[in-house]
Order: C-alpha cells, then sequence, then structure tokens
C-alpha cells in the first residue's frame, strides 16, 4: 500500500549514532513482547478479507476487554470498539485496520498464510496480510494493555476500535454511519500507525499535511460505430478513439497539473473488440486518478470527462455515441495530518527516542481511510497516521548499494522484521496517548 519516499542510507545511519540518553522505541514493551508476538503469528497465520474480519476482531476484542476496557463488537459490521474512562480530560482514539489482501503469500515463513477465501467482488484467492495489518492489531493489543495498566499516569478517556475494510476504502466510514461518533466519547485526537517497507526497521516516520492521497476510480466507456474491419471508412473506430483518449489522458498530468502538486492519471485496464477482422462497437478503460488538494482531484476529474468528449467529437462520434464517464462512488479521499499534532508527536517522539529514530517521510500516492474521522469535524478532531519502519536495516542499504528494488506491501514477498514495528508501534501509541491526555 505504501511507498514512502525517504533516504534510507540517512536514516540507517542516524540509527547507528543514536543518542545513548534516549530510550530506544519498544523498551516499554519488555515482557509483553514474546506474548504479543505469539498474537502476531496467530493472526498472520489466519488473516481474514475486508468485512469478513470475524476471528480478527474476537482476538482484539478479547484482549481489550481481559484489559479493563467496555468493547463492543459487530461496530460497522466487524469493527471492534474498547472504551476506558480514566476521569475527566481530553478523549484520544487509537485506530488498527483488521483486514488483509487477496494475495497468496510466498514469504516462506513458518507460519506463512495457507487461508483462500472469497471477496465481497464475489473473486476466490488466497489471502496474506501482505499490508502488515497484523503488526497494526499487535500493536494496538500492546498499547491496550500499557495504557490500561498505566492509568496512574495518564487522565481522560481512551477509544480504542479495531477497524474493518480499510483495504477497500469502507470500513472507517461504515463504522461511523453505525454511530462510532454519536454511540462513543467523540475523539479529541486520532492516532495511527502504518508499517513501511522504505524505513528502517523499529524508524517512526511522520509527515505534516496531506501524507496520502486521494484516490478516485474511474470507468470510461468508449462508444463507435461497428462494421468490417476491411470497409474502417464506414465505421467509427471506438479502438483508434480509445488510444487517441489514453494518450491524451496524460498531458493532464505532464502539462495542466501544478508540478508541485503530485497527481497521478493511470489507465489500468483497456478491453475492446472481439475478433481480427471486426470494428467493435465499443471499449472500455478502467482509470485510478490519485491527488492529494480537492482542487487538483476536481481539475484531474473534469479533465477526463471534458477530453473523452473532446476527442470523441474530433473523430466525428454522434451525439448518441458520446463517451461514458463514470466515478466509482466508493473512492477514497486524502488523509490529512493535523500539522500541530504531527510537530507535537514529533518532538515527543523525538524526546523520548532520539532523533535517529524519528524520519521526515515523503507522501504517499496510496490511500487510507482513517483521515474520514477527522473529516466528519475537522475544527475540533486532530489526526495523525505515522509510519513504522518494518525493513532491516542492512537490507535497505544493500540494496541501495546494488541499485535493487525490494518487494514492499501489497507483494506476497512482504514479511516485516514484526518485532521491531510491534514493539515500537505499541510504545509510539502509549506515549502518545499519555501525553494528549495528561495526568493532572
Amino acid at each position: 500500500m505504501t511507498k514512502l519516499i525517504l533516504a534510507a542510507a540517512t536514516a540507517i545511519a542516524l540509527v547507528s549514532t543514536a543518542s545513548a540518553a534516549a530510550e530506544a522505541p519498544g523498551a516499554m514493551v519488555g515482557a509483553d513482547l514474546p506474548r504479543l508476538m505469539e498474537t502476531y503469528r496467530d493472526l498472520h497465520q489466519h488473516p481474514e478479507l475486508s468485512f469478513q474480519e470475524v476471528r480478527s476482531a474476537a482476538i482484539m476484542a478479547a484482549a481489550a476487554r481481559a484489559a479493563g476496557f467496555e468493547v463492543t463488537e459487530k461496530v460497522g459490521k466487524t469493527g471492534v470498539v474498547a472504551v476506558l474512562r480514566n476521569g475527566p480530560g481530553p478523549t484520544v482514539l487509537i485506530r488498527a485496520d483488521m483486514d488483509a489482501l487477496p494475495v497468496v503469500e510466498q514469504t516462506g515463513l513458518a507460519f506463512a498464510s495457507k487461508a483462500r477465501g472469497t471477496s465481497v467482488t464475489g473473486s476466490e484467492s488466497g489471502i496474506m496480510h501482505a499490508c502488515g495489518h497484523d503488526t497494526h492489531m499487535t500493536s494496538w493489543i500492546g498499547a491496550a494493555r500499557l495504557l490500561a495498566a498505566s492509568r496512574n499516569k495518564w487522565q481522560g478517556t481512551l477509544v480504542m476500535i479495531g477497524q474493518p475494510a480499510e483495504e477497500i476504502g469502507a470500513g472507517a466510514r461504515a463504522m461511523i454511519a453505525d454511530g462510532l461518533l454519536t454511540r462513543f466519547p467523540k475523539p479529541d485526537y486520532v492516532l495511527a500507525l502504518h508499517d513501511s517497507a522504505d524505513i528502517p526497521a523499529g524508524v517512526i516516520g511522520l509527515h505534516a499535511g496531506y501524507a496520502l492521497a486521494n484516490i478516485d476510480t474511474v470507468d470510461v466507456t468508449v462508444r463507435g460505430v461497428g462494421g468490417h474491419g476491411a470497409q474502417p471508412h464506414l465505421t467509427r473506430d471506438p479502438v483508434v478513439l480509445a488510444a487517441a483518449i489514453v494518450m491524451r489522458l496524460q498531458t493532464l498530468v505532464s502539462r495542466e497539473a501544478n508540478p508541485f502538486e503530485p497527481s497521478v492519471v493511470t489507465v489500468g485496464s483497456i478491453h475492446g473488440g472481439t475478433k481480427h477482422n471486426i470494428i467493435g462497437e465499443e471499449v472500455k478503460l478502467q482509470l485510478t486518478v490519485r491527488s492529494f488538494s480537492e482542487a487538483s482531484r476536481r481539475k484531474l476529474l473534469d479533465g477526463i470527462a471534458r477530453i473523452a468528449r473532446g476527442e470523441a467529437i474530433a473523430a466525428g462520434m454522434p451525439d448518441d455515441r458520446m463517451p461514458s464517464v463514470t466515478l466509482d462512488p466508493n473512492s477514497a479521499n486524502a488523509t490529512w495530518n493535523t500539522p500541530e499534532l504531527t510537530e507535537r508527536m514529533g518532538k515527543l517522539f523525538r524526546a523520548r527516542f532520539g532523533s535517529a529514530f524519528v524520519a521526515e517521510a515523503a507522501p504517499v500516492a496510496a490511500s487510507e481511510d482513517v483521515g474520514e474521522i477527522a473529516r466528519t469535524d475537522p475544527q475540533h478532531i486532530q489526526s495523525l497516521i505515522f509510519w513504522v519502519g518494518g525493513r532491516p536495516a542492512e537490507a535497505l542499504a544493500r540494496a541501495e548499494r546494488e541499485g535493487r528494488v525490494l518487494p514492499g506491501l501489497h507483494t506476497p514477498y512482504w514479511a516485516p522484521e514484526a518485532d521491531k514495528v510491534i514493539a515500537t508501534g505499541a510504545e509510539a501509541l502509549t506515549v502518545g496517548a499519555m501525553d494528549l491526555m495528561p495526568r493532572r
């Protein structure tokens, strides 16, 4: 899911010169790490697809109950909400996503997934935690135990949620629609983490502002007038028109988008025709569009519709054969990290762990839906998702020397240094929540 553009060699060098006065991330987890790793291996071996996270949700719910939380299950279909009230004060929400991907695992791990299942779209496949949500859930459990055991060090209300269906961009909306912000305490702050394949294991990556992109899924149906391939003059060829549209779409980014506002328009699929000597009636294009600001998003989407119609007019298509452009209503919104909260957590993490373990990360053109919570009330809810490195530092350094690209998230080979991700993630979530809910 993610591709952090980070100078790995610099981060590795920082780790090697870490301040002796700082406490390395994960030290707080201590004796609980072996038990957490057992949970991680179990979750990894038994992944579940979006909105099917029944077993995973039960594990998270049981851990929260054992720690003393009030737990509600089946929020937004398979979501978990755990609440711990600890006197007057701010409300902090900590989120972990639970779903896995339709990927056949090829990591070679002893506890590799052999699970198979059918997605909400009806596709049958293998299942794997190829995006690291198993490390997120385990970090969440570790943080829940630490915060429950440290109630004398903070004051306020802690809301911890296990969110379904992040991979299809529907889980946060489902939980909100099911009363996440009305049935349960409304947060002042939202914290979440994500593992990264591009940061040394145990290093935290932060970025203020837009951290992940808007993602829009667009379908374009290009219509023509079919006929015999030997008599093209009697037709209006939709294949030629589709090719012209595909090429013209490239100018949206190269000639119309502000070069200081990252954007992507990719035609990922093109299908049309049935036989060598037949000019068909239509061609279907499938596009993914990435942007960060709403203005950039609107410019790209309007441009796609304009280009499709304009090229059809240039090709002489009659009005009743104009292309249709359809936007998937489940498109994902950009994730905004509140600058004030990002700066606050950055100072906290640097003070606690040392600057060697905190790095600046660039925006990512992938998506996340945790930002939907703050979008409901951006004036009163601050939100931050941060990265935790999962790649061995020496592997990053070697790949850089050799000019190789390593397999990362959403590949069948992703196997992070899970102990470092979990230990760092659990502690960062814990100290972050404590800082936001100080004892008075």
